[in-house]
């Protein structure tokens, strides 16, 4: 088995965008893996299972006879089939399982006696997933950073799809950062996102991008929690403030989070079952919000917002959802931004209008 083929270049994996075979079990792909990998497991969860427990009580050995039980006869023959399945589909594919070690050996060995010699990653999904931590911390310590901030409602997220030097952290966390930031369709793994993130800064660097501007952000965007080289980067990073009269920044918000968003889950529920979904989605999202506002504000808002969805499902008029919105950013929003901005103003580097500010960005790539 050793003198089949080896790939080290974990820089390449990604740069090429390599089709890979993750051989792991579903339940270790579902808490990590790789954009352009496929699950294929050599075991079942259940069949894991019974390999550790017997390793833990009888040892290796007898492990490995009963992973060669489970996974033998018609049903090697039929995992057999299906990587080979996946090999003409994509004949560049690279095998990796955990370690780089038994899994991964035991079926780059079988594709060799079935006539397919394909390479392993040695150290396997380990070593490629510190290899994608390192690359966060590199790019963290080592790249000029800026901070678009703004009050909510800004559209600093539109903003940024103006930026060339744009990161999209809210973009990977499908999540728009807020209360009120949850997408239909869910979150990826802290993993995943935390893997697309350093993919993206690797593939950018490498086309010698070292200057990157994000949107200032918690440490949590949604569940997805940013690495701490990263967020700490960010915590010194100039700031630039992009300056929205209150009135622009509702309508902001009424387009992104009730127009919008509707839109998409009509789109992905259908009309008839999206919509409780969605005003739920609503009613939730200001309910997080109660201890802050105190139990009258919360009662008034959400008052305002039942009527508002109601007019809205009765006519599609979502014009009334401007009164609880312009309500929240006024008692609760601004001045929660207000006071935050405060304890950074030493960081400020620019701060204007929506076009001074993508003007002064388009400068300092210049």
């Amino acid at each position: 088995m050793s003198a089949l083929p080896l790939v080290t270049d974990y820089a390449r994996i990604f740069l090429d965008d390599v089709p890979l075979i993750d051989l792991r079990a579903p339940i270790e792909f579902k808490e990590g893996a790789f954009p352009c990998s496929t699950n294929l497991p050599l075991m079942t969860d259940d069949e894991r299972a019974q390999v550790g427990t017997c390793f833990k009580q009888q040892g290796q050995a007898a492990a490995i006879a009963l992973g060669h039980q489970l996974v033998g006869g018609t049903v090697r023959a039929e995992r057999l089939k299906g990587w080979l399945a996946q090999l003409r589909r994509q004949p560049d594919a690279v095998l990796y399982c955990f370690r780089g070690g038994l899994r991964s050996q035991t079926v780059q060995q079988w594709l060799h006696e079935a006539g397919v010699t394909r390479p392993r990653i040695a150290g396997g999904y380990k070593d490629l997933r510190r290899f994608l931590i390192d690359t966060l911390d590199g790019a963290a310590a080592e790249c000029q950073w800026s901070v678009l901030t703004g009050m909510t409602g800004s559209g600093k997220t539109h903003m940024l799809a103006e930026v060339v030097q744009a990161l999209d952290l809210e973009g990977h966390a499908h999540h728009r950062g807020s209360s009120f930031g949850q997408l239909p369709g869910g979150q990826p793994s802290n993993i995943n996102f935390e893997n697309n993130l350093a993919i993206e800064l690797l593939k950018r660097r490498h086309q010698g991008e070292q200057a990157f501007v994000v949107e200032d952000e918690s440490r949590l965007i949604g569940r997805c929690c940013l690495p701490n080289p990263l967020f700490d980067a960010m915590s010194q990073a100039p700031l630039v403030v992009v300056e929205v009269p209150q009135e622009e920044r509702a309508e902001q918000i009424r387009q992104d989070y009730v127009h919008d968003l509707w839109l998409r889950y009509q789109a992905m529920f259908g009309a008839e079952a999206g919509w409780p979904l969605f005003a739920a989605y609503l009613t939730d999202a200001l309910a997080r919000l109660k201890r802050r506002l105190g139990d009258q504000a919360h009662r008034e808002l959400d008052a305002l917002m039942q009527s508002a969805l109601a007019e809205q499902a009765s006519s599609g008029d979502t014009s009334l959802h401007l009164a609880w919105i312009t309500l929240l950013l006024t008692r609760y929003y601004d001045p929660m931004y207000l006071y935050q901005l405060g304890n950074k103003r030493e960081r400020i580097i620019f701060q204007g209008g929506k076009q001074a500010c993508l003007d002064f960005f388009a400068e300092q790539r210049a």
